[in-house]
Formats: structure tokens, C-alpha cells, sequence
């Protein structure tokens, strides 16, 4: 995701809800970057509420705020967070697929 769509993300939310452009932009970008992280090592897919759970808990422990206002952020946000998780996802498959292809020619040779 690129920083203009981070700060659209940001601005959108922020004009949806109560809550300041500071703490909006802390929530994403905190969810955000674990959503990033947790994509590039784990091959194992999630539910969304499943995985949007795993974002709130986590991005409550990283800013100290409550989780009411971080589900409300997150899923205020929710089709920026199924857009990254998606392109992610899309990477890690022609990623895999790349590998099992090498892995293939390897093993015929």
C-alpha cells in the first residue's frame, strides 16, 4: 500500500468516526504493518473475522488503546485492510508457485 492510499485510508475513517487523524493513523499503520508481517510468514489462510480479530488484539497491545475504538478504526478501514490482505495473498501464491517450479525442473533433471 502505498503512503497516499495509507493517508486516504486515514482521512476516510477519520471523517467517519469521532475519533482524531492521530489516532486513526496510529491504529492503521500499527494494524497494517502486522498485517504485512503476518502475511510474509505465514502460508496459512484466515477467515476475515478471524484474522481482523487477530489485528485488534494486536494493535491494542501495540497502542494502548481500547478495543471499541480499534474494531471501530480497523473495520471503519475494513476495504483498504481486504485490499492489502488480498495483494498479499496474491504475492505469496506466485511466490509459492515460482518455487514448486523450480522444486519441479529440479527433481525431472
Amino acid at each position: 500500500m502505498t503512503e497516499q492510499e495509507i493517508s486516504r485510508a486515514i482521512q476516510y475513517v477519520t471523517a467517519t468516526t469521532s475519533y482524531g487523524r492521530d489516532t486513526v493513523g496510529e491504529i492503521l499503520r500499527t494494524g497494517l504493518s502486522e498485517l504485512s508481517l503476518l502475511s510474509a510468514q505465514s502460508s496459512r489462510r484466515f477467515e476475515r473475522e478471524d484474522l481482523l480479530g487477530y489485528l485488534c488484539q494486536w494493535t491494542m497491545k501495540r497502542t494502548g488503546h481500547p478495543e471499541p475504538l480499534v474494531r471501530e478504526v480497523l473495520d471503519g478501514a475494513g476495504r483498504w485492510l481486504d485490499e492489502v490482505a488480498t495483494t498479499l495473498a496474491e504475492q505469496g501464491q506466485a511466490e509459492a508457485s515460482t518455487g514448486d517450479d523450480d522444486e519441479a525442473g529440479t527433481a525431472s533433471a
